[in-house]
């Protein structure tokens, strides 16, 4: 790590993240070089490494960022309701996860590589943010459904969590793979980010419809 302030070191974490993500919005992963990157930035690409050593540390800081704003917003559900219905708390769960796309992207196409290859005090700093968000919607469960058991939360968690890495190819879907759909006659069925959390949550509380 460079010497300076750690003001300037997060500002150029940042800048280095902000980059990346502005060129995920039309570039593919694989796609991204940290030349691109560095064109992005003010700084060289022998700079980015004295703040990131591979591509895959710098995705996985955004994923890290966008658990951090969802923690923070689950956390605010938790604060500002003293009480919730479980058809409300499945509502106020698949908002807060409507509004992650970016986070539901990377998990679904390249976690496996951000972590494989990422340095491992990178890696525990995400892993962090990761357990902060299942610690937030298991005090969610324990606040707003206080009959569940201890089991029936854990079932809960490990049902949504891994649900989640489906809902970005489920609700994204390219004009090729819609052709391509139609041609094995497989058809296509729009569904919404919103819309499939949503039922997932209600089917896991036992909301009856």
């Amino acid at each position: 790590m460079p010497k300076g302030s750690i003001e300037l070191t997060n500002a150029r974490r940042e800048e280095i993240i902000a980059a990346c993500k502005s060129l995920y919005k039309t570039k593919g992963f694989k796609d991204i070089t940290i030349k691109d990157i560095a064109e992005e930035t003010s700084f060289t690409r022998t700079s980015i490494y004295n703040y990131f050593e591979t591509k895959e540390e710098i995705f996985l800081a955004i994923l890290q960022e966008e658990y951090e704003l969802w923690v923070k917003e689950l956390d605010g559900l938790a604060a500002g309701h003293e009480t919730m219905s479980r058809e409300e708390l499945a509502k106020a769960l698949a908002q807060s996860v409507d509004k992650r796309v970016l986070l539901l992207k990377i998990m679904s196409m390249n976690h496996y590589d951000m972590e494989a290859n990422s340095r491992m005090e990178r890696l525990v700093e995400f892993k962090r943010a990761y357990g902060a968000s299942i610690k937030a919607v298991n005090w969610l469960l324990k606040k707003f459904c206080p009959e569940m058991t201890e089991g029936e939360r854990q079932d809960f968690i490990y049902t949504f969590f891994p649900f989640m890495y489906g809902i970005y190819p489920y609700t994204v879907v390219t004009d090729k793979q819609r052709e391509a759909m139609e041609q094995a006659d497989v058809g296509f069925v729009y569904l919404s980010v919103y819309g499939m959390t949503y039922t997932c949550v209600k089917k896991l509380l036992g909301v009856k419809e």
